[in-house]
């Protein structure tokens, strides 16, 4: 298997399937579909199919899942720009406006 990586053993296909049926979020479904087909003994080829993504896409959520499970599927909010103005700065442009 060269490098590959494991998917924890403390879920299996069904688990995953089940969760993601309770899933209200379309993404982290088609994460856990996907590697649930892994856990069926599926190739990575596949569960890229099944989720509409490359190879390298499922090696991450793989890593995402392994380090948080089924929450690391879930999409995050992006952090957003770091402010340019400090809180004085902002005052004092509102006292002016």
């Amino acid at each position: 298997m060269g490098g590959r990586i494991s998917l924890r053993d403390d879920f299996d296909a069904g688990t995953l399937r089940c969760l993601a049926k309770q899933s209200g979020d379309a993404d982290q479904t088609r994460r856990l579909l996907a590697l649930a087909s892994i856990y069926d003994g599926g190739k990575r080829l596949e569960a890229a199919r099944i989720g509409g993504v490359t190879q390298q896409i499922v090696r991450d959520w793989v890593l995402r899942f392994n380090a948080e499970g089924p929450e690391g599927l879930v999409d995050r909010k992006a952090p957003g720009a770091v402010l340019k103005l400090t809180a004085d700065h902002r005052a004092a442009l509102a006292r002016i406006v």
